[in-house]
């Protein structure tokens, strides 16, 4: 790191606990750089180029309760990255969506399922290179007011201590650290679970899902968010543990918490909610 950028990794086991290190690195490391969505009275954010990996996606506590947002979002944001649920939101002409990662994944350019690509590549060729998806298309992306974050995910088998693990990786030219990295990373790493199944399905042997590698051009805490992010995230980290089994004391969940488990359950009533009014959500 030198006096014109921030630039550094973390590691750990789960998704909850590399989040909160490459936020806690981010504020005390990142550099002070404006943004094109500032407003005069803000101060700069928090930038840097940061690199998570997480080595085991699905060990518990999964679940960070200082993101900013609810159980229900989570399943919300699960359900557009895996199965589409807002794909029909996108109408650029009427001022909606441009995109969501879901149609870009599944339907590049309205014709071209690379998630299928990925599958049928590696249950073919386990060792290939070639098994990624993009999500860039320059002829409609650059003018937009909200063009995508995620520029591309990779994915290649690997083989460790007798098994085969399907690793997946993700490139962001742009990321609220704070707002949407960790609705991300539940989101991709879900993804990853569903594919390395097609996978197992298509090769007629057990994949386990490998590690998860989430590379940020810049990620960044807005200026606009530095208050809300001083009384959650940061009291939270002060006040709690990083995980407890009573929740009052945790600043982690397990997924398989009742109460993360009713939370889900309401983001589903949520989705059908929306599904009957038509109304619409905002992109991560």
């Amino acid at each position: 790191m030198n006096n014109n950028i921030a630039v550094f990794k973390v590691e750990g086991e789960g998704i909850a606990e590399v989040w909160e290190k490459s936020i806690l690195e981010l504020w005390e490391k990142g550099k002070n750089i404006k943004t094109e969505y500032d407003a005069a009275e803000d101060p700069p954010s928090k930038d840097a180029a940061v690199m998570m990996l997480v080595k085991n996606p699905f060990v518990e506590p999964r679940i960070h309760l200082a993101f900013p947002g609810g159980l229900e979002d989570l399943e919300k944001y699960r359900q557009e990255v895996v199965l589409g649920v807002h794909d029909q939101w996108i109408n650029p002409q009427a001022g909606s969506w441009t995109y969501t990662y879901h149609q870009r994944l599944f339907g590049y350019l309205d014709k071209i399922n690379q998630v299928d690509y990925i599958v049928e590549k590696l249950a073919s060729s386990e060792y290939s290179r070639r098994a990624q998806a993009i999500t860039w298309i320059p002829a409609v992306d650059p003018p937009a007011d909200d063009p995508p974050c995620l520029q591309r995910l990779w994915c290649r088998i690997s083989r460790r201590q007798d098994k085969l693990f399907l690793d997946m990786h993700t490139h962001w030219r742009s990321r609220d650290a704070y707002r949407a990295a960790f609705m991300n990373i539940f989101g991709f790493t879900e993804l990853q679970k569903i594919i390395c199944g097609k996978i197992s399905e298509k090769r007629k042997e057990k994949i386990f899902v490998g590690y998860y590698l989430d590379i940020s051009d810049s990620y960044h805490i807005y200026g606009s968010n530095f208050n809300d992010f001083k009384e959650r995230f940061l009291k939270l980290q002060k006040m709690r543990k990083f995980y407890d089994k009573e929740r009052i004391k945790s600043r982690t969940m397990r997924s398989d918490d009742p109460a993360a488990i009713a939370g889900f359950e309401y983001g589903r009533k949520l989705l059908e909610m929306e599904r009957k009014s038509g109304k619409r959500g905002a992109t991560f």
